[in-house]
């Protein structure tokens, strides 16, 4: 099991330079979990595919069906205080630090291609490629 953030979830469900990534993790490890925050993030990612106009309304509601059904049960509530703390010792956002407390509240590793929350929290999280490469 392991967290994973938006942008692989968005790789997974959009053709985008990260498809082959996500699908490699995916392919090691299928058991993803993610914070709640995942959900408007990744509005945001198929807003832009939409205002690009990389993919019509429908599909976008497709893929976010599709996305929502992937990650049933899997989606976590974080502890804003615990998101507070990170906040405090670190230059993340608050929506990266929800991605890294679900992390630590499960025991179990962050996998992200975000260099700051790679650096930021070394202990919590692992590279994409250090994933796959390990």
């Amino acid at each position: 099991m392991i967290v994973v953030d938006t942008n692989l979830i968005a790789g997974l469900f959009l053709s985008s330079a990260l498809s082959e990534q996500a699908e490699n993790v995916f392919s090691t490890d299928s058991d993803w979990v993610t914070p709640l925050i995942w959900r408007s993030e990744f509005q945001s990612v198929l807003g832009f595919f939409l205002r690009e106009n990389l993919i019509s309304l429908e599909a976008a509601s497709q893929i976010m069906s599709e996305a929502a059904q992937f990650l049933q049960g899997k989606e976590y509530e974080v502890n804003a205080f615990r998101v507070l703390e990170l906040l405090s010792c670190s230059n993340c956002s608050a929506y990266d630090c929800e991605f890294v407390s679900l992390s630590h509240d499960l025991g179990i590793r962050l996998v992200t291609n975000n260099q700051r929350i790679l650096e930021q929290f070394p202990r919590t999280t692992i590279s994409v490629e250090r994933f796959l490469f390990r």
